[in-house]
C-alpha cells in the first residue's frame, strides 16, 4: 500500500523516537568514507557523476537568484557532491554534512534523502515535516534517479532551501531533471557495452542520428533528427555537413582534429510553427580496425519540455501572473541596468510611481475577481501610452511603475503623466458594472532626484505620497522640500496612533434644520481632535491618514458611542427629542460586525433607534447588492439612513428603489452655486423631485447665504443645514443656543 506524505513523514518521525533521537539536538554521522573508499567511489561513479553535474548545473542556472544548495547522494545515503548556495553550504558544513558522511534515519531521523531512497519516489519536508528542530526553518526536496533499464537505484539529488522560498515548482523541476539523467545515463551505459556502428539500429531510437564519411559528407540521418532539426533526410543525404549549422561545425572538428563533444546544447529554430527545438548534442569521431578516423557519429536528444520549464519558472519568477507585467524583481534588475547605461553614456531618464486612487474601496465593493479584471484593463491603459522602449511594471496591489529611457527634460515625463491620467477618466466596464478609477503619480528623475535605484525610488514614492496629499488624480514632481514633508506625517501617524489610546477626541454638532417649520430636527456629529497642545485639529488633517492606516474603524466607533450617549443625555434633560446623524468610514461599512456594534452602542447608551441616523457615501453602494444587504440590516434595528455628499458618485436614482434608506444630502458642491450657476440649480430641483417620488426626505448641506436658502425653500427640500444658520457648535453651546430654544 503506498503511503501518504503524511503517513510517511509519521511513520519516520515514530522511527526517529524509537532511535531515542534527541529532537532539539544536532544529530551526528555514525558513518563516514575514509578518503580511501570514497576515492573508489567517485571512480566507480564518475560516468553517472559526469552526467548528473551537468544536469544539475543546467538545473542551477535556471535557478540563478535563488538561495538553493543542491546535495547529490549515492544509493546508501552517502553524500558525494554538494553545489549551490555558499551561503547554505558553509551553514550545514558546520552543522557536519559534508562530501563523504552518511545519512541514516537511525542517526538523521526523517530527512528526504532516506526517505527518497526508501520510498524510491519524490520527496518533500518543509519546516515541522523534520524531526530535528534546527530543520524547520528548512525547505528539502529530494528525487531518487535509477538505470532505467535494471530500475536500479543510483543515488538522490536534493534541493536546501529556507522555508521562506518553498516551492511545489522544485520538486517538478528535480524529477524533470531526473527523467533527463535517466535517459542519458542509460545511453552513456549502453555507449559503454556496444561499439557505436553497433549499438543503435539507426531508426528505432529516440535520438536523432546523424553520420558521415570521412570527408564529411552525411550518410546517414534517420527520422528522429528529420523532426528534430526541421531537415529532409533526402536533402542533406551526401552534403557537406559542414553547411548545416549548427551542428555542422562540431562534426568537422571530430573529423579534422579528433575533437569529441558531449551535451552540447543546440536550437533549432522552426519559422513556420512558430517554435523551437532544444536538444543536446554529442559527436564523437567513428575508427576503423587500425584506429583510423574514417567517419563522425552524432546524436540529438530532445530537451525542449526542460528547457521550456525552465524557461515559464524564469518568466514566472520575473513576471506578474495577473497582467503579464515585470514584477518588482525584474523591475529593479532593469532599473540597475538602466543606471549602468546612462552613467556610461551621460544620459537622463525618469521614474513614474502609479499608485490608483481607492482601489481598495473597489475590491472591497466588487471583489477581488473585479478587482483583478480593473487591474488588468489598466495595466493595458497604461501600455498604450509608453514607446516599445519605456519599462512598465507591476510591483503589487495596485502599484504599478514606468522606467522612461532618455528624458533629459521633465517634459518628457509630465507628457507621459498627463496621457496617463486622461487615459484613466474612460469609464470601465467590469462585470456590469460602470465605474471611474483615477491614479496618482509620484515622478523622478536621474541623475537629479538619485544616483542609485533606492533613492530614486524613495524619492518617486515621497511625491506619489505628495500627489495624494494635494488631491488625487494628479501627478507631483519631486523636490528636496517633500523630504521634510514624509517625516511631519510620520509624525502625525505618531500622534494618532496615541490620540486613538487617549481617546483625544471631541464632537461637535451642527443643526440641521426643518426648512418650513424652522425647528432644529437633528444634528450631525462632526469629531475634533483635541490634540495635547491645546488644540483642534480639523478632520480634513487627520481623516485622510486614518482611512490609510486604518485607525478610522476605532475612531469611528468611538464618535458612534459618544454621539448616542450624548443625545440619550439630552433626552434625558427633557430637551426636544432630535435626531443625531454620525459619519460611517467605508472600513466600518464594509465590517461584518457593523450591525452588532451599532446594536450595541444603542443598547449600552438606551438611545431609541429612531433618533440614529448613520450617513453613508454613494461609493459605497457600488456593489448594490452587497450594500442591500448591509442596510437592510441596519434598518430592521430602527436606525435612520442617509446618503452623503449625493451626485458627487457613481451611482444611480434608480437604484435608490432597492435600498433602505430615508434621507438624500445635497452636497455642498452643487448648492454652493445653485443661484449663478443654471445647471447646477437644474441638478438641485431634479434631485429634490426624484428623491420626493422615491419617498425620501432631501436635506441640503453647506447652504450659507439669504438666496441659496430661498431657493432650496422654493424647491421644496425638506431639511437644510450650514453656516446660514450655524458652524458646528460644541453639546454645551448647541444645548444653551438651541435646544433651549428649539425654532431659529
Amino acid at each position: 500500500m503506498t503511503l501518504t506524505k503524511q503517513q510517511y513523514i509519521m511513520e519516520s518521525k515514530r522511527k526517529s523516537e524509537e532511535y531515542q533521537l534527541d529532537p532539539n539536538t544536532i544529530p551526528g554521522f555514525d558513518e563516514v568514507m575514509s578518503p580511501l573508499d570514497l576515492k573508489r567511489k567517485f571512480s566507480e561513479y564518475e560516468s553517472v557523476l559526469r552526467v548528473v553535474r551537468f544536469f544539475v548545473k543546467k538545473l542551477l542556472d535556471s535557478l540563478k537568484g535563488n538561495p538553493i544548495l543542491i546535495v547529490i547522494s549515492d544509493e546508501t545515503g552517502v553524500v558525494l557532491e554538494m553545489d549551490g548556495d555558499e551561503t547554505i553550504k558553509q551553514t550545514i558544513t558546520q552543522l557536519g554534512i559534508r562530501i563523504g558522511v552518511r545519512f541514516t534515519e537511525e542517526s538523521c531521523g526523517t530527512n528526504v534523502i532516506n526517505l527518497a531512497l526508501s520510498g524510491r519516489c519524490p520527496v518533500e519536508l518543509i519546516g515541522n515535516d523534520h524531526y530535528h528542530h534546527y530543520l524547520f526553518n528548512s525547505a528539502c526536496y529530494s528525487v531518487p534517479f535509477h538505470y532505467t533499464d535494471m530500475n536500479d537505484l543510483l543515488g538522490t539529488i536534493s534541493i536546501m532551501t529556507s522555508i521562506e522560498l518553498a516551492d511545489p515548482a522544485y520538486l517538478t523541476l528535480l524529477s524533470m531533471a531526473v527523467d533527463s539523467i535517466e535517459r542519458e545515463l542509460l545511453l552513456v551505459k549502453q555507449n559503454q557495452k556496444l561499439n557505436v556502428l553497433n549499438q543503435i539500429m539507426i531508426n528505432s531510437t529516440r535520438s536523432g542520428i546523424i553520420m558521415t564519411d570521412k570527408i564529411g559528407h552525411i550518410i546517414e540521418f534517420n527520422d528522429i533528427a528529420e523532426q528534430l532539426t526541421g531537415l529532409k533526410k533526402e536533402l542533406v543525404r551526401e552534403q557537406a555537413v559542414r553547411q548545416f549549422k549548427p551542428m555542422g561545425q562540431y562534426i568537422c572538428d571530430v573529423i579534422e582534429k579528433g575533437s569529441k563533444y558531449e551535451n552540447i546544447q543546440l536550437i533549432f529554430e522552426r519559422p513556420k510553427a512558430s517554435s523551437k527545438v532544444v536538444c543536446l548534442f554529442d559527436a564523437l569521431p567513428i575508427y576503423d580496425e587500425h584506429y583510423q578516423i574514417i567517419g563522425a557519429f552524432g546524436q540529438f536528444r530532445d530537451v525542449t519540455p526542460l528547457y521550456e520549464a525552465e524557461e515559464k519558472y524564469n518568466h514566472l519568477a520575473y513576471h506578474d501572473d495577473l497582467t503579464g507585467l515585470p514584477n518588482r524583481r525584474l523591475f529593479y534588475k532593469q532599473l540597475n541596468e538602466m543606471l549602468e547605461t546612462a552613467k556610461q553614456n551621460n544620459h537622463a531618464f525618469a521614474i513614474l510611481y502609479i499608485d490608483l486612487d481607492r482601489f481598495k474601496m473597489v475590491n472591497d465593493m466588487l471583489g477581488h475577481r473585479n478587482g483583478d479584471i480593473l487591474l488588468y484593463e489598466v495595466s493595458k491603459r497604461l501600455k498604450s501610452c509608453l514607446k516599445s522602449t519605456s519599462t512598465l511594471a507591476r510591483m503589487g496591489g495596485d502599484e504599478f511603475t514606468i522606467i522612461l529611457p532618455n528624458a533629459p527634460e521633465p517634459d518628457t515625463a509630465v507628457a507621459v503623466a498627463d496621457a496617463i491620467i486622461q487615459k484613466l477618466k474612460r469609464i470601465f466596464r467590469i462585470q456590469g458594472h460602470d465605474f471611474h478609477i483615477s491614479a496618482s503619480i509620484g515622478i523622478s528623475f536621474y541623475p537629479e532626484d538619485g544616483l542609485d535605484a533606492e533613492t530614486l525610488m524613495i524619492h518617486a514614492d515621497t511625491a506619489l505620497y505628495k500627489a495624494k496629499e494635494t488631491g488625487k488624480n494628479n501627478y507631483v514632481l519631486y523636490a528636496p522640500s517633500m523630504n521634510q514633508s514624509s517625516h511631519e506625517k510620520l509624525a502625525l501617524e505618531n500622534s494618532l496612533r496615541k490620540a486613538v489610546e487617549r481617546q483625544e477626541w471631541v464632537l461637535h454638532y451642527q443643526p440641521q434644520i426643518d426648512l418650513q417649520t424652522g425647528q432644529i430636527v437633528g444634528v450631525e456629529a462632526l469629531i475634533r481632535w483635541q490634540h495635547p497642545k491645546n488644540h483642534l485639529v480639523s478632520p480634513g488633517e487627520f481623516i485622510p491618514l486614518a482611512e490609510e492606516t486604518g485607525l478610522i474603524v476605532p475612531i469611528g466607533e468611538w464618535a458612534l458611542k459618544q454621539a448616542c450617549l450624548q443625545n440619550k443625555l439630552w433626552q434625558d434633560a427633557g430637551l426636544p427629542k432630535i435626531r443625531v446623524a454620525v459619519n460611517l468610514s467605508t472600513a466600518q461599512f464594509l465590517k461584518k460586525s457593523l450591525n452588532q456594534t451599532v446594536a450595541d452602542v444603542l443598547k449600552e447608551t438606551g438611545l431609541d433607534p429612531c433618533y440614529l441616523e448613520l450617513e453613508i457615501t454613494e461609493t459605497m453602494t457600488m456593489d448594490v447588492e452587497r450594500a442591500s444587504v448591509i442596510l437592510d440590516e441596519l434598518s430592521r434595528l430602527g436606525v435612520q439612513i442617509s446618503i452623503d455628499d449625493f451626485g458627487t458618485g457613481y451611482s444611480s436614482l434608480n437604484y435608490l428603489k432597492k435600498f433602505s434608506i430615508h434621507r438624500l444630502k445635497i452636497d455642498r458642491s452643487f448648492v454652493r452655486d445653485i443661484t449663478s450657476d443654471e445647471s447646477d440649480a437644474r441638478i438641485v430641483g431634479v434631485i429634490i423631485s426624484m428623491a420626493h417620488h422615491l419617498g425620501l426626505n432631501v436635506i441640503a448641506e453647506g447652504a450659507e447665504t439669504p438666496e441659496q436658502v430661498a431657493f432650496l425653500k422654493d424647491q421644496h427640500c425638506d431639511e437644510i443645514q450650514g453656516y446660514y444658520y450655524s458652524p458646528p457648535l460644541t453639546a454645551d453651546e448647541l444645548e444653551k443656543k438651541y435646544l433651549r430654544n428649539s425654532t431659529l
